[in-house]
């Protein structure tokens, strides 16, 4: 079985296959305080609910954007499993051809996420991950990552309009029934999802513009499902999308 760690910003997602099969994934919240020791019984104990045993945990990759998480979470694998896991990064064989400005910049989720994309999905392509930041990937016809868009992601986007503001609450991402509000809170919900919405939809539309074809769209992240209903153009969900990028990384990697 593969053990495969996703550090973000806001959330750890952890994951386990079997062979191509993803038999468990779960989430905690990233914590740069915690030590080695604290992941270590934090995934212990999520393995033991999920019913998986440590020690049919045979490799590990980790792929992260925390620098101080990093390393506790490899300490963390080692004490699990007496292995040291692959990290997403310099040196490691991805297969992807990225043609941005200054490759080493881009982010370890977006290069597992574009890995993911590209060989689950026809090229040409958008990658969306709908985090705590949004970020929109482009792929283009060979496979390569070409560029894409950072934007501020949902959360952000709540959490900034009651902190910036004296009397709009703070809300989160409930139901309602109509994107014209006509109270604070369900202004607040339309003005952040269907305002993510239509600008996925916008920017999809520019991308393939500037592409010169139309593209097959995959959204992953934690607030894909509460967006992707809203979109106009058809989109494939995948929330395991960086995590299966990271088996396929790790398959490239492990007779290394």
């Amino acid at each position: 079985m593969l053990l495969t760690v996703d550090a973000g910003n806001t959330n750890i997602v952890f994951a386990v296959f079997e062979k191509d099969k993803c038999v468990l994934e779960s989430r905690i919240n990233t914590d740069s305080t915690r030590m080695a020791d604290q992941y270590a019984i934090a995934l212990a104990d999520i393995m033991r609910l999920h019913n998986v045993e440590a020690g049919k945990i045979s490799g590990a990759i980790v792929s992260s954007v925390v620098p101080p998480v990093t390393a506790q979470l490899v300490n963390a694998i080692k004490t699990l499993t007496s292995f040291e896991p692959l990290t997403v990064g310099p040196g490691l064989k991805t297969g992807l051809n990225i043609k941005i400005d200054n490759p080493a910049e881009l982010g370890a989720d977006l290069v597992c996420g574009a890995v993911a994309a590209k060989t689950l999905y026809n090229p040409p392509c958008i990658a969306i991950d709908l985090g705590t930041v949004t970020k929109v990937m482009a792929i283009d016809k060979t496979g390569a990552l070409i560029g894409g868009v950072l934007a501020p992601g949902v959360g952000a986007g709540f959490r900034t309009m009651a902190q910036t503001t004296t009397t709009l609450p703070l809300v989160g991402a409930g139901e309602f029934s109509r994107v014209i509000g006509t109270n604070s809170p369900d202004c607040i919900k339309s003005g952040i999802i269907y305002g993510t919405a239509c600008m996925l939809d916008g920017l999809t539309e520019q991308f393939e513009k500037e592409i010169g074809e139309r593209c097959s769209i995959v959204v992953t992240g934690g607030y894909s499902e509460i967006i992707v209903p809203h979109c106009k153009r058809k989109v494939t969900q995948n929330k395991a999308l960086v995590s299966v990028g990271m088996r396929i990384i790790y398959e490239k990697n492990k007779g290394s």
